[in-house]
């Protein structure tokens, strides 16, 4: 069992709270039940066995209800079997039972003192420990990471560069300015640690690095690790929210955000949550919506200030998109901008129509910030319903658009709209690159994307101006080019049918919502990209609390398709170089970019590869056989770059051989 440290106790009171004393004959009959049913696995009192994990730290962290739950249903993705044929009495004699559970003596809280290399002496709370290692909550209520000297003391380790914000900075590039690794020693990388999320099958997380503790995350699950080991610090966890509807049902969550002392996170069903960073214990929670009417949370947040900035998922579900702003103190909401205007608001106009009232417009996607022009910069999701525009005739503002908006108030300054009236399923909800270079021999502010249509847009991040949109992929059949304002010339005929329609892109989009990444050193901008067609069938239907609002199906073109990642010049749109891959497309891995002139990204084979960032020349490759849902990041850690990456269940960390 996983050490409990006493400090992140306060996180999980109110669980524990609503456990109630059981009577002595219902523990007795739930204690047969489960030495027949539990204890093959789990041990006699549950500490583990050779077959399952201990469950004792893990029975507070859930009611009754969801207990029942667990075990009418199991946990099909850890290996729990389902247990379905209980009775009523028998399930409840069993949690009964499960109440009781305590952790063995002597495997609870352990409190050290350490003396340091310099001499000094380090005391606190153990909160993980293996030889040559200690992680230790001190009295000051801060986390350590230790390594163990020669001399039988410890020295403190940690990062020197870190990955403090999702997409590494806020400009949302995926540039990293290290160099320890590059072409001439990127051969020799080499797998230096794994972390298994339980009870996740494909990880979709960016993991952030901050002062040697990295943060990584699945729904409602949030892990801090030394990132130098993978070695758990501390671990917040609450049961998952049951009958949600959306990918967080699933799963899903893509990260968090630190700024200080805490660390914010979205739950699956749309509250935001701190955490104190150091050692797990809830500072605040806000609900930023009601799960019930189809919200539901999975992006990461963003820190702007002394605010914490978050979007909500649910677009596919009907649910009405908005962007809201809370004090990082106190979680209390400061402004909030909705996707969607309501009746009667400017722009309602755009939707003429009742869908309006389910209109779709998430976001969920982490947006990009300019601290000089003090400007947030957000991806707004498709309507709803997605493949239906009978009723919402109108462009649908502001669906499949950028908006920039005031940090401070959520003031909208200007959107542009990539794809209005969007009958495919091509949001917005792609990586915002904001770029600082010239343009036809001008300074200029840029904001680059790469849009799920198919289109490579550069626009002016000042004034929303249209500059430029070219095709990145080889074959758009819904529109046969932009406009000099860059609205799409839409081709006719190309909407969803019942019989079902070839368009190209497929619904999966040209790219989509993993990373993208630019250098300053080349002018490239890089980025994983689907040849691909797919075939939109309508199905007519109507919104209901719990289901989804797609409007329809859809399903890859029976030609043949390519992943390919490809390098574009954003002076003039064209597609410098390509690196196809091999594999069923059906990968959403991103980029990665570094100041030695090194990409690494996501093959849709299953690999984790680096290539060349001037030639495209695949350089290494190491195969985790996973199909990606995940873009990498990297940090240094003890004067050692590594570059990390979520590969279905695990955190896989990379790093060159110790000197």
């Amino acid at each position: 069992m996983r050490p409990f440290p006493a400090a992140l106790a306060a996180s999980i009171v109110g669980v524990v709270a609503c456990a109630q004393p059981a009577h002595a004959q219902s523990v007795e009959g739930g204690r047969g039940v489960f030495a027949a049913r539990c204890a093959p696995c789990h041990g006699t009192e549950g500490g583990g066995g050779e077959l399952g994990p201990s469950i004792v730290a893990r029975i507070p962290l859930r009611g009754d209800a969801d207990l029942e739950a667990v075990i009418r249903e199991g946990l099909p993705g850890a290996g729990m079997p389902p247990f379905g044929n209980l009775s009523s009495a028998e399930s409840t004699n069993l949690i009964a039972f499960l109440r009781t559970l305590r952790p063995r003596a002597g495997t609870g809280p352990q409190r050290a003192s350490v003396m340091l290399a310099n001499g000094s002496s380090l005391s606190g709370v153990v909160l993980n420990r293996s030889a040559g290692e200690m992680q230790l909550l001190g009295d000051d209520r801060r986390a350590h990471l230790l390594r163990e000297t020669t001399e039988g003391r410890y020295r403190a380790v940690t990062s020197q560069t870190g990955w403090t914000t999702y997409n590494g900075q806020a400009s949302g590039n995926r540039y990293s300015t290290l160099t320890q690794i590059t072409a001439n020693n990127v051969g020799r990388l080499t797998p230096q640690w794994v972390f298994t999320l339980p009870n996740v099958s494909q990880g979709q997380v960016t993991p952030v690095v901050v002062d040697g503790l990295m943060y990584v995350s699945a729904a409602n699950d949030l892990y801090a690790l030394d990132a130098g080991s993978g070695r758990e610090v501390w671990n917040y966890r609450r049961p998952r929210t049951r009958g949600l509807a959306g990918v967080a049902a699933r799963g899903v969550n893509r990260g968090v955000a630190v700024d200080g002392d805490r660390v914010f996170m979205a739950t699956d069903n749309a509250h935001l949550i701190a955490l104190n960073r150091f050692s797990g214990a809830l500072l605040w929670e806000a609900q930023m919506a009601d799960w019930r009417q189809n919200y539901n949370g999975t992006g990461a947040p963003m820190v702007v200030g002394d605010l914490v900035i978050a979007g909500i998922a649910g677009g596919d579900e009907g649910a009405r998109g908005f962007v809201a702003a809370y004090e990082q103190a106190t979680g209390k909401e400061v402004w909030r901008f909705w996707a969607v205007p309501a009746r009667g608001e400017p722009g309602s106009d755009t939707w003429k129509g009742n869908a309006i009232d389910h209109p779709g417009a998430a976001t969920w996607m982490t947006g990009s910030y300019d601290a000089e022009l003090d400007t947030l910069y957000w991806a707004i999701g498709n309507p709803g319903p997605d493949l239906i525009g009978d009723d919402r005739l109108g462009d649908n503002l502001y669906s499949d658009s950028v908006v920039a908006l005031d940090s401070k108030t959520g003031r909208r300054k200007w959107h542009f709209q990539f794809t209005p009236h969007d009958v495919h399923d091509y949001d917005a909800q792609q990586p915002i690159v904001l770029v600082d270079g010239t343009w036809q021999g001008k300074p200029r502010k840029l904001l680059l994307q790469a849009n799920r249509n198919g289109y490579f847009y550069v626009l002016d991040r000042v004034t929303g101006e249209y500059l430029s949109g070219t095709p990145y992929v080889k074959n758009i059949t819904w529109a046969s080019g932009l406009t000099k304002e860059g609205r799409p010339i839409v081709v006719p005929n190309m909407e969803p049918t019942h019989e079902g329609r070839r368009v190209c892109p497929s619904l999966e989009g040209a790219s989509n919502w993993y990373s993208a990444s630019f250098s300053p050193r080349t002018g490239l901008f890089y980025v994983q990209t689907n040849d691909k067609c797919g075939i939109f069938t309508r199905v007519d239907q109507t919104w209901e609390s719990g289901k989804s609002f797609m409007g329809g199906t859809f399903a890859a073109a029976p030609e043949p398709a390519q992943r390919v990642l490809r390098a574009i010049d954003f002076q003039t749109g064209k597609v410098v170089w390509e690196l196809p891959q091999f594999g069923n497309v059906d990968s959403w891995g991103g980029v990665l970019a570094t100041a030695s002139d090194l990409v690494f990204f996501a093959d849709d084979s299953g690999a984790f590869a680096a290539a060349d960032a001037k030639s495209g020349k695949r350089l290494w490759s190491f195969q985790t056989s996973q199909v990606w849902k995940a873009s990498p990041m990297t940090y240094v850690f003890d004067n050692r770059q590594m570059v990390a990456i979520a590969s279905g269940p695990n955190i896989l960390a990379f790093g060159l051989p110790a000197p």
